[in-house]
């Protein structure tokens, strides 16, 4: 992604200004006037301390800029650091102010996937302005919204799902069960968790694979950001309750497997429909554990039947051992199907320009 203007706030100005050809080529006037403007220095320095110390901090001060700014505007580590402080505080802020207020189960889970969506995006605005960046450069450029990607995201993602517990009940696993809901009950909670489950995906997808992912890329390269950011996603599914070592770890490998089609498609648009619909389907649609959470209103009444290392128990299917097999297909799947690599960073445009 260029950076031009950052390029031009930051850099230093040409260097090289003064005549290279030497002494010579000088005509007596000119050459007057330097041998004049070095004394008049000299003598300036020798009789007004105040100059000779302010001559001194310059560099200094291109010191201290150095340590903020680089040739790309605001250092990487200081561009995290800032968008990570403002969503905590937003977050703090907004949750002060939605516990003041009083909504039943469903509604405040809503809302609260809204907020933490906003407190996301906020500061990644914020940091666009600064950085001089679009939107679109942190992975959701609004020309491709709804657009092909996110459609085939979620035919994967709903597929990926219904694999994986129809290997389960080819094990006899898992059973289907039969419908709970009826009539417009079907399309008021089908709808109602398709909203919800799709402001998870914009939220999570954003928030570690979006502005974050093309800041750390920026100072360490695509895939030690992706791998840093994708641990820090299955770590986080720990505080889920009924949640296991198994269900965080394939939390994380199915971010990496997001990253990836984030590197093969060039936007996030993929990896939100996926998110989406898997997440759909599980919870509402099969009716099973989602990281160890239960939805209600979901559609069948399904069950487990055997180990929980075959079940996922608790978990759900997230935490069985055939969740990774259908990762490692859906990776490679994706790998075939997708081979061309679409997704510029800033670091990678500059070692091809420099190659």
């Amino acid at each position: 992604m260029a950076d031009s203007n950052d390029k031009g706030r930051f850099s230093k100005g040409p260097e090289g200004e003064s005549d290279s050809a030497g002494p010579g080529s000088l005509d007596p006037v000119s050459a007057g006037r330097g041998e004049s403007a070095s004394a008049v220095s000299t003598i300036g320095s020798q009789t007004d301390p105040q100059l000779a110390s302010n001559a001194g901090d310059a560099p200094q001060e291109t010191g201290l800029r150095t340590i903020f700014f680089g040739s790309n505007g605001l250092r990487p580590g200081w561009s995290f650091a800032l968008y990570v402080g403002m969503f905590g505080l937003i977050v703090a802020g907004g949750g002060w102010w939605g516990g003041a207020l009083h909504f039943g189960e469903l509604w405040s889970q809503l809302f609260s996937e809204f907020g933490v969506l906003v407190a996301a995006v906020i500061p990644a605005l914020v940091m666009g302005r600064i950085e001089g960046r679009s939107w679109g450069a942190y992975g959701l450029p609004l020309r491709d919204a709804f657009s092909k990607w996110f459609w085939v995201g979620a035919i994967w993602g709903f597929l990926g799902i219904t694999l994986l517990l129809e290997m389960l009940h080819g094990l006899h696993a898992f059973d289907f069960g039969h419908v709970l809901l009826h009539g417009m009950r079907i399309v008021k909670f089908g709808v109602f968790w398709g909203v919800l489950f799709l402001l998870v995906g914009f939220f999570e997808e954003f928030l570690l694979r979006g502005y974050t992912q093309f800041t750390l890329a920026r100072g360490m390269g695509f895939w030690p950001a992706a791998a840093l950011l994708s641990t820090a996603f299955g770590a986080s599914h720990l505080k889920n309750p009924g949640e296991s070592w198994t269900g965080a770890l394939a939390a994380g490998l199915i971010g990496l497997f997001f990253c990836l089609t984030l590197r093969r498609t060039g936007s996030l648009w993929f990896a939100v429909g996926f998110h989406a619909a898997w997440d759909w389907g599980e919870s509402f649609f099969y009716s099973v554990p989602d990281s160890g959470t239960i939805s209600p209103g979901h559609l069948l009444s399904s069950s487990f039947h055997g180990s929980r290392w075959i079940t996922g128990g608790s978990v759900g299917p997230e935490g069985s051992v055939l969740c990774f097999v259908v990762i490692a297909v859906a990776w490679v799947a994706f790998e075939k199907v997708y081979p061309e690599v679409k997704y510029r960073g800033e670091r990678e445009k500059s070692l091809t320009q420099e190659a």
